[in-house]
């Protein structure tokens, strides 16, 4: 049984509405709170460290595996190792996402490390959202760490966001990509009070015709900071393309520090990143169709994020 705080929990971050469809694993607390396999989705508890291992068989195609994750009591420090192994010629959805909670006044962590290894042709939707909630004094901490390894003509697309309330997030990704591989990171992030947020990207392009989409918009309201790093290496005839888009409200600030690297003649990199305030002309548009200032500026926000 799940408790309310749970099911909440589970509802923002993985659209659980009292049961999944498919493999799944909920886990609660640093425990197991219920988990399925399909016929063509294994899970297994890891043998060396707590977590999972994920087996996805050669062809699978439109299925969908949920892996979320909660903690709802202070003091926990949860941490897990999830690795996700996809077929070749595999086509599935996974959907991640992890809610903390604490009213107790103690901190409370999710760490949560997951490496997907994709063989010849495989396909991946990866969805993620975290939120923190809770009254109590203590802090919030959310700190994923992802792996990517891709074989040849594989393609993953990361869809990442942080809904708010999380009070400290490190962030961090790396990927080596194969021939013909495709990744592409949507992130969003949204920050307020003194909350901190710190995003790394380390990309390796090994394989010809590589190619690795990064984009991020965030939003630092408050007093938080944001901090942004991604690293494209280009060591193939490859396409590299990294973007940071920021919004500033209140004494919000943000640190964005894109880099290339080019090992080869035909690899072709670029970086963007653009930081600044909502446009007071925005906000008055707004107001003339009825919003208040606050109104207008959440509306902004709201259109940015989404992308």
């Amino acid at each position: 049984m799940l408790d309310k705080t749970t099911e909440e929990l589970l509802g923002i971050v993985s659209d659980w509405s009292g049961k999944f469809n498919g493999a799944y694993n909920i886990r609660s607390n640093g425990q197991c709170a219920g988990r399925q396999s399909s016929e063509n989705i294994l899970l297994e508890n890891k043998e060396d460290n707590p977590g999972l291992v994920v087996k996805i068989k050669p062809g699978t195609k439109g299925e969908t595996v949920y892996i979320p994750a909660c903690v709802t009591k202070g003091g926990i420090n949860d941490l897990v190792y999830n690795d996700f192994f996809v077929g070749e010629g595999a086509d599935v959805t996974i959907v991640a996402g992890c809610g903390v909670h604490t009213d107790d006044g103690h901190d409370v962590r999710h760490h949560g490390i997951h490496r997907f290894i994709l063989d010849k042709g495989a396909r991946v939707l990866y969805k993620e959202k975290h939120i923190g909630t809770g009254a109590g004094g203590g802090a919030k901490h959310i700190d994923p760490v992802t792996e990517v390894i891709q074989g040849e003509d594989s393609y993953l697309e990361m869809d990442t966001i942080q809904i708010g309330g999380v009070d400290r997030t490190f962030r961090k990704t790396t990927g080596t990509l194969g021939k013909g591989a495709q990744l592409v990171i949507k992130e969003r992030i949204m920050t307020e009070g003194t909350q901190t947020a710190n995003t790394d990207f380390a990309v390796e392009l090994n394989g010809e015709d590589s190619s690795v989409d990064i984009v991020s918009r965030s939003v630092a309201k408050g007093q938080s900071y944001q901090e942004y790093h991604s690293k494209i290496s280009g060591n193939a005839r490859c396409k590299g393309h990294s973007e940071c888009d920021a919004i500033l409200a209140d004494k919000g600030r943000v640190n964005a520090a894109p880099e290339l690297f080019a090992g080869d003649l035909d690899a072709e990199l670029i970086h963007e990143a653009a930081i600044g305030k909502i446009a007071g002309e925005q906000i008055i548009k707004l107001q003339t169709l009825g919003l208040s200032e606050e109104e207008a500026e959440a509306k902004i926000i709201e259109g940015f994020l989404r992308g």
